[in-house]
């Protein structure tokens, strides 16, 4: 990379990327899990999901460039991790507790991205697309929280306890 905004774009294309990858892996997790609040949480942050990836065309016109997808090895990782977690945990009374638990790595993941990619933005004298990031990130912070809700008002005690869910 030889300027900052090549940096960005770099990053961006990735996030990209990663947004596409996760709008095919959420509506598995929805299906993987028992609980009919965490199914809706993935559902609902499917519909975010989808909305980011307009987004992020959007910040990419803010710098004059067409959108273009970077694989992100990260977000391929985390999924494939997901993946493994519903399968060993699948109709298990800690299947819901494991989603939630692979869930966070990627909200984790694209919390981390997205607040660098906002500074990298503000640095840059973007503000059109700084505040998209920032929407984005405030999103992917809420989603966060949802799971952490979910997980403390019931699914660890439920998978603690042994009980497995029904939705």
């Amino acid at each position: 990379m030889k300027t900052l905004e090549d940096l960005f774009l770099d990053s961006l294309a990735d996030m990209y990327y990663a947004e596409k990858q996760l709008t095919k892996a959420l509506p598995k997790m929805a299906k993987a899990a028992t609980d009919e609040e965490l199914q809706t949480a993935f559902e609902c942050h499917l519909v975010e999901t989808e909305g980011h990836v307009q987004k992020l065309e959007t910040v990419f016109e803010a710098f004059g460039k067409s959108p273009k997808s970077k694989k992100c090895h990260a977000i391929l990782g985390i999924i494939s991790e997901a993946e493994e977690i519903a399968s060993e945990n699948k109709k298990s009374p800690t299947i819901n507790a494991a989603l939630i638990f692979a869930g966070q790595k990627a909200e984790h993941y694209e919390i981390a991205s997205y607040g660098g990619l906002r500074d990298w933005a503000r640095l840059l004298g973007n503000s059109q697309a700084a505040e998209i990031l920032d929407e984005i990130l405030d999103e992917e912070k809420a989603a966060d929280k949802k799971l952490s809700d979910l997980a403390e008002e019931h699914c660890n005690e439920a998978a603690n306890r042994g009980e497995l869910e029904e939705a």
